[in-house]
């Protein structure tokens, strides 16, 4: 059965990550995401950094993420992947970008999802990940780029950033050319009106280097990150899509809005919810 995980931040801001870690291995998942977003809160609205005095701030964030991994092999599940801060666009989260990828070697994860600049070509955030890859490989941790998306206010949708079709995405793997430079397909952000693409077009043309995913459910309009099946994403084409190119890497959720306003009290009920949603993605993978 293909293996089966999730991100981490929507249940870590309501019980932290250690115990998030503990749910997901609960609650029937094979893996967890180690997301880093509290390394650096980015205040959209004035383009600055907000200090967290989050544990992977500090000094001993190696340490932080030894004790992660250290729950998730005592509850039987291991990190497959993890997700650096971003904007990158900004200069202190580009700095902490190493620092992801020494996080997710210290937590066991194999592949570091960084975003590309929304508003740069292929050849441009080629600079970026060539300037990465050198740390990465002594890590021993792949980094994943992803398909992005920008918000037109005049047609209401989603309009062109890096990755955000299937040419330019082929493009942006294209341009740097290593193994250790994967894609991490968005299946919410694939199906977003105005992009003039799809997730099974995507995953027929990225193929092998096709190694991540972040999935979840929208109204094929906006990037909504729900539960899979709660909404209009056709998940049999993508599931059929992945079988044929022989997706060899996790089916990772990413529906980080469906826990909004749950509490400690109900939350773990939320994650176990997840879990079925991925189990019934695993199955119709195996049927495929």
């Amino acid at each position: 059965m293909k293996k089966t995980s999730t991100e981490i931040s929507s249940i870590a801001r309501i019980v932290g990550e250690e115990k998030a870690v503990e749910y997901v291995a609960k609650a029937g998942f094979d893996a967890w995401d180690f997301s880093m977003f509290a390394m650096a809160k980015y205040d959209w609205g004035n383009n600055r950094v907000i200090p967290t005095g989050h544990p992977l701030t500090g000094q001993n964030y190696l340490s932080f993420a030894r004790r992660l991994k250290q729950v998730g092999l005592d509850n039987g599940i291991e990190c497959n992947q993890s997700h650096a801060p971003f904007p990158v666009i900004c200069p202190e989260i580009r700095g902490l970008l190493k620092r992801a990828i020494e996080c997710t070697a210290e937590a066991g994860g194999k592949i570091c999802i960084i975003h590309p600049d929304n508003n740069k070509s292929a050849e441009e955030n080629a600079e970026m990940y060539f300037e990465l890859l050198p740390f990465a490989k002594e890590h021993g941790v792949k980094i994943a780029t992803e398909n992005m998306w920008n918000w037109d206010k005049e047609k209401n949708c989603a309009s062109k950033a890096a990755c955000s079709h299937h040419e330019d995405f082929a493009a942006h793997i294209k341009a740097v050319n290593d193994p250790y430079l994967v894609a991490c397909l968005d299946i919410g952000h694939a199906e977003m009106r105005g992009l003039d693409t799809d997730a099974p077009t995507m995953i027929r043309t990225l193929g092998d280097s096709l190694q991540a995913l972040h999935i979840h459910d929208n109204d094929l309009w906006k990037d909504s990150h729900q539960l899979p099946f709660s909404m209009q994403i056709d998940f049999d084409a993508v599931i059929k899509a992945l079988k044929e190119i022989d997706y060899q890497g996790e089916l990772t959720l990413e529906a980080d809005a469906y826990l909004g306003g749950r509490t400690a009290e109900n939350v773990f009920e939320g994650v176990k919810e997840m879990a079925a949603a991925a189990r019934r993605l695993a199955q119709m993978f195996e049927k495929a």
